[in-house]
Order: C-alpha cells, then structure tokens, then sequence
C-alpha cells in the first residue's frame, strides 16, 4: 500500500504529460491510500475541467466513480495537531500536510506530484515517475 496525493489520482484520470507516470505506479501498487480531503480536491480538479469546457460533467463524475473505485476503503482520517505540527515545520499547506500525516501515521511511502512536497519530506516523499 502506497499513499498518493490529489494530484497523482487526478493524473491518473486525466489524460496528459503525467498519466503513464500514474499508469506505472498504479501497476506497481494497486493499493493506494489518502486522505479522505482527497475527494474535494480531485472534486475540484474536476470542477475546473467542466467549467472549462474541456470536460463533460457525466464525464467528470464517471472519472470521480472510478478514483473512488481505486482508493475503495483506504480513505483515512487524520490527526488534526499532526498536520498542524508538519505544516509549521516545512511551511506547506494543512491541505497537502493531510498526505504526509497520513504517510507517517500507516508508516508507508508517500508519492506526490507536488515538488514542494517532496522537497519538504525527502525522507517520506517521493516523486511521481521515480521508482524507489
């Protein structure tokens, strides 16, 4: 089991630069974990495409079914002075410290897209595309 962020499911659902990174890791672990925050934040991914006209809604909430599908009942709630303490610590995001919280809370590999993330948590995070 592998945590994954809001960015890497959304590459996942999303054709573009990033899906076969997503691809490759979802072949490589099957198991993937998050936040239940995940779900307004790939909501929103998806909010932005319809609005833009560059998807359909059906569409939208199609692709939303099958991340849910992926993540099944790995969705977690996290500790609220857990996130707090991570966001003071590397001045990211509470919404992005929910991910590493979680990361270090079931002791598990943490894969982002989000280069701040990984520069922040070297030692839990790592790279969308880079293999361990």
């Amino acid at each position: 089991m592998i945590v994954v962020d809001a960015n890497v499911i959304a590459y996942l659902l999303i054709p573009g630069q990033h899906t076969a990174a997503a691809e490759q890791l979802l072949l490589q672990d099957q198991d993937w974990a998050a936040p239940r925050l995940w779900r307004s934040e790939v909501r929103n991914v998806l909010a932005n495409y319809v609005r833009a006209g560059r998807m359909e809604w059906t569409d939208a909430t199609l692709l939303f079914d099958r991340a849910a599908l992926i993540l099944g009942n790995n969705e977690f709630e996290v500790e609220t002075s857990e996130v707090l303490r991570l966001s003071k610590a590397s001045g990211c995001s509470a919404y992005d410290c929910e991910y590493v919280a979680l990361a270090d809370f079931l002791d598990l590999r943490f894969v982002t897209a989000d280069a701040k993330l990984h520069r922040a948590f070297p030692q839990r995070a790592q790279a969308l595309g880079v293999t361990s």
